[in-house]
């Protein structure tokens, strides 16, 4: 195998099951290649990182890093009368968000993130203001 440099902006790391390791591109939704996937993200706005939508990975947690910047995870209630849970994340910290958990993200800055999951059945749903 050749050694090479990977832009972890521009490709994502692919852990497959069997060991093998790849870069490959970023993928946001369902994948059924069996890898976990680590990606890095530089984000500028709240679009960048769909605000507006609700995400759930429900084969694996998901560990939310933020590197640079800042931002405040948004977690769903789990009671239909229930708040969301925020929990703000200055650069260098980081929270594994529970599998099956939905949740979204806003941005406090300009940051870099990164992602570890598995994406399998990795489902989004259109954030609505009334839930």
């Amino acid at each position: 195998m050749t050694t090479t440099t990977v832009d972890l902006f521009a490709s994502a790391l692919h852990f497959h099951p069997n060991g093998d390791l790849r870069a490959a591109a970023r993928q946001m939704t369902s994948s059924d290649s069996g890898a976990w996937q680590i990606a890095t993200f530089h984000v500028e706005t709240d679009a960048d990182v769909h605000s507006d939508h609700w995400e759930m990975h429900p084969e694996a947690e998901e560990a939310v890093c933020c590197l640079t910047g800042g931002i405040r995870l948004h977690l769903r209630p789990e009671a239909p009368d229930g708040a969301e849970d925020v929990v703000r994340l200055p650069a260098g910290a980081a929270v594994i968000v529970p599998r099956g958990r939905w949740h979204r993200l806003e941005l406090e800055a300009p940051s870099d993130l990164m992602s570890i999951t598995l994406r399998k059945g990795t489902l989004l749903e259109r954030r609505t203001e009334a839930r």
